[in-house]
């Protein structure tokens, strides 16, 4: 049987791609419909990069023209990502980028103890063996860990000249560059101030240091959704953002609340994806056995609810936690799980940057004003 053009068409009117309201007929995304007696070629175009959107729409199409048109057809599918240009947002002004860093990554939580900073300082130590230069501004001005977790607590950052002004020079250890309000304060010294001073004391670590050039700035944001954060997207362009979460339903619950916070239209920050920390649980006299302790792919299905990528699991592991509270990330021990845990989600870290540079265009500071009693940006 001879297979007809119209007989696809209106297969393909019946399903979507994922996050269009419209079937792929109506909204366009069928480019071109080709037959030759059993074989069939649909030229699909996409607005967006995810591969797992690309798959799935590749699949859909095969499966429908097998069930509605000829179960034993031949189905090629070619797939063109063509996102669209995007508007310019009136709610955005021009942001203040750092002279000589290429990309700023923010590493957020919904909710405290899911392990965001443990996730930074291994990220960092692993794009850092990777080649890139990598630095980290620890953003948890209540809380700062990671000097801790580099062996630098009890370092000062000493002060350069640089074209006659006077700059701090971050701390480095394991080839990555640190700044964090922990420097300036005593092991048992509370912070205790309101938006202001903290928003205050971020902008001098942020613009008053010697960076250098850096392929990477990593922050690490402390957990919800307040000030801090605000005034960090305030202060910065930040490229993307990369959401925290252990996969327990209390903790997922404030991870979809993080990641809708930067998808916010007068926010507007692309979010690069989600990783699941504390996936499962492997005995070392067991090594073939998983137990979901705090449940089971809870941040995996949570970004495919979101439509935004999943970025990989890690394991929870003594090792990792042992390795932060003596100072030396996880992720600097060679030919071991963990290090391939975190050079995998590394690996879809930069992946996915690149894609949001390729496809989109840079992000801009946001203007925030206060109004009826919380954070909204001035219209």
């Amino acid at each position: 049987m001879k297979l007809k053009k119209q007989d696809i068409l209106n297969a393909l009117s019946t399903i979507t791609v994922a996050g269009e309201g419209k079937n792929m007929v109506e909204s366009g995304a069928v480019q071109n419909v080709v037959t030759f007696a059993d074989e069939v070629v649909v030229d699909l175009k996409l607005a967006t990069p995810a591969m797992h959107i690309k798959k799935r729409a590749e699949a859909d199409i095969v499966k429908t023209i097998h069930e509605k048109v000829d179960k034993d057809a031949k189905v090629q599918v070619n797939v063109k990502v063509e996102a669209p240009k995007k508007p310019a947002n009136p709610n955005l002004i021009k942001g203040k980028p750092i002279p000589g860093i290429q990309n700023i990554i923010a590493v957020a939580s919904g909710k405290g103890g899911v392990g965001k900073s443990t996730v930074t300082a291994n990220l960092a130590i692993t794009l850092s063996k990777m080649g890139f230069k990598v630095g980290i501004l620890d953003a948890d001005i209540y809380g700062p860990s990671i000097p801790m977790m580099f062996d630098v607590a009890m370092e000062r950052p000493l002060s350069v000249t640089i074209d006659g002004k006077s700059k701090m020079k971050p701390i480095e250890n394991y080839g990555v560059k640190v700044l964090s309000i922990g420097f300036f304060t005593k092991p048992n010294q509370a912070v205790i101030w309101r938006g202001p001073m903290a928003a205050k004391a971020l902008n001098q670590l942020i613009f008053d240091a010697d960076w250098g050039e850096l392929d990477f700035m990593l922050v690490d944001l402390p957990p919800g959704t307040g000030d801090i954060h605000l005034s960090i997207m305030q202060s910065l362009p930040i490229t993307g953002a990369v959401v925290v979460s252990t996969p327990q339903n209390v903790a997922l619950a404030d991870a979809r609340k993080g990641v809708a916070m930067f998808q916010q239209e007068n926010i507007d920050v692309p979010v690069l994806g989600i990783i699941e920390n504390m996936a499962y649980f492997t005995p070392e006299e067991l090594p073939e056995n998983k137990y979901y302790i705090f449940g089971k792919e809870g941040a995996k299905h949570l970004a495919e609810d979101l439509d935004i990528p999943f970025l990989g699991e890690l394991p929870l592991v003594q090792g990792i936690r042992e390795a932060g509270d003596v100072g030396r990330p996880a992720a600097l021990q060679t030919a071991t799980v963990i290090e391939e845990a975190f050079e995998n989600i590394t690996k879809n870290v930069v992946s996915e940057t690149v894609k949001r540079n390729e496809n989109l265009p840079p992000t801009e500071a946001i203007k925030i004003t206060t109004m009826a009693g919380c954070s909204a940006v001035r219209k």
